[in-house]
């Protein structure tokens, strides 16, 4: 046990989501790249480069095949400092973009990666389906469950490819834990929980509204969203706190988690939700989402409980984060650093105890690096124009953005709610205006197929 619990402290980049993969210095990029024939190159372009967008990017450029030509920002600031990151590797000066529709009326880009805030991944997503190209497209895959559904309608009217960044779906342990949920062993499963609690996040002070930063185009980095003066608070990063560009931990963090819930419950939407939480840590700060939230989602013989709150570490079973799948006869318990398995033990009234119902199974450690593999999934899935293959096709992404969606309109109307899948929405009429979002500055919601 004290082992464990050194290996979960000496891990804690990974618990944060900092992996290998995340800290990749690009200038080594040069010493693994080796040289191909232009003929077998596939060329990507990136929009969206300040972020996870550019930890893909990086990822994908360790498989020689991938030509970098094409960069797209709101930002010439960042555009400057990826190119400068990218020159270490050896990699040249690629196209620079301020507008995405410039780069997917490129000839010369092949893929996309979508690495922009979530309130912008519907619409260049289907644009960039439009536009006949490949996509690698950053989670949540949307701010909405409208959204959500438009982006499938037209991914799966299409043939091209298409990979959302649920990248634990490749993790190696992370699959091992699912096939050992699925076994059978744990016995009946009545609850599955899925939580983050992120210690390392703190207040995000109340700043003023400031002056747009020289080089950003900030109309274009709000697009479909509503007007507001420029505030640093809503800009890099810390857009994730704020309703009209994200949905807070339950969609950053809980896409991910909850995606392994539904996975190893062979779940999609449930019956009904419920949620309850609220500003508990930091009341008076800037973020709107909430940073303690409870989500308690309904299915036929078993509830998924998803939790979350900010400025704590103290998670489940000694977790920061992690999934639980709690059965008759025992728990596996799944975090970025591995999986478990505690036994419940067999017992005949008080005091009997006839030892563990099934065998321990001791934490077996991550290996591989998930997001690696996972752009490596997805580029084998383009070369061979078989989606099939794919890990987290764009049905996985909508499922875990679905529930998560959900989980914040339950938390918003403060009630429990039905679904229907007959009728694609709630029994709750204040639920069912917060299924689509309203966009402005004359952008236009792409339309759901009937």
């Amino acid at each position: 046990m004290e082992n464990r619990r050194n290996f979960i402290k000496r891990s804690t980049l990974y618990t944060a989501g900092i992996g290998t993969a995340f800290l990749f210095p690009t200038e080594l990029l040069a010493t693994i790249r080796k040289r191909v024939s232009a003929n077998d190159t596939i060329q990507v372009g990136l929009i969206g480069c300040k972020g996870m967008g550019f930890t893909d990017l990086v990822s994908m450029l360790k498989i020689s095949e991938i030509q970098l030509v094409a960069l797209c920002d709101i930002d010439e600031n960042v555009l400057r400092s990826r190119s400068e990151d990218l020159k270490k590797a050896g990699i040249k000066k690629p196209k620079w973009y301020r507008d995405y529709r410039s780069l997917l009326a490129d000839k010369d880009v092949d893929v996309v990666i979508i690495g922009t805030p979530d309130h912008w991944h519907c619409l260049q997503l289907t644009d960039a389906i439009s536009a006949g190209k490949d996509v690698y497209c950053e989670k949540p895959i949307a701010n909405s469950i409208t959204e959500s559904k438009a982006m499938l309608d037209v991914v799966n009217g299409s043939e091209k490819i298409v990979q959302i960044g649920q990248w634990q779906r490749s993790q190696p342990h992370f699959v091992d834990a699912i096939t050992y949920v699925h076994s059978g062993k744990l016995g009946q499963i009545r609850l599955a929980k899925a939580w983050a609690y992120q210690g390392w996040m703190s207040s995000i002070p109340v700043l003023p509204d400031a002056n747009v930063p020289e080089g950003v185009d900030y109309g274009m980095w709000l697009g479909p969203a509503p007007k507001r003066p420029f505030n640093p608070n809503r800009f890099h990063f810390n857009f994730r706190w704020f309703w009209d560009y994200a949905g807070g931990l339950m969609t950053d963090w809980g896409v991910h988690l909850m995606d392994y819930a539904l996975y190893g419950m062979r779940a999609t939407t449930p019956k009904s939700v419920m949620a309850l939480g609220g500003k508990f840590a930091y009341p008076n700060d800037a973020q709107e989402a909430p940073d303690t939230l409870q989500t308690v989602y309904e299915y036929d013989g078993f509830s998924i409980l998803w939790e979350h709150a900010t400025g704590i570490d103290g998670g489940n079973y000694g977790r920061d984060h992690g999934i639980a799948f709690i059965g008759n006869n025992g728990t596996l318990v799944l975090d970025r650093n591995g999986w478990e398995v505690i036994p419940e033990d067999e017992r005949q009234g008080w005091d009997k105890n006839l030892g563990p119902k099934i065998e321990a199974v001791p934490l077996q450690t991550n290996q591989g690096n998930g997001l690696d593999l996972h752009t490596a999934n997805f580029i084998q899935a383009v070369k061979t124009r078989d989606g099939s293959v794919l890990k987290a096709p764009i049905k996985v992404g909508y499922d875990a953005a679905l529930v998560c969606h959900m989980g914040n309109i339950a938390y918003k109307t403060g009630n429990r709610i039905y679904w229907s899948d007959a009728k694609a929405q709630f029994d709750n009429e204040k639920a069912n205006e917060l299924l689509t979002p309203a966009y402005h500055n004359g952008w236009r919601i792409p339309k759901v197929q009937n």
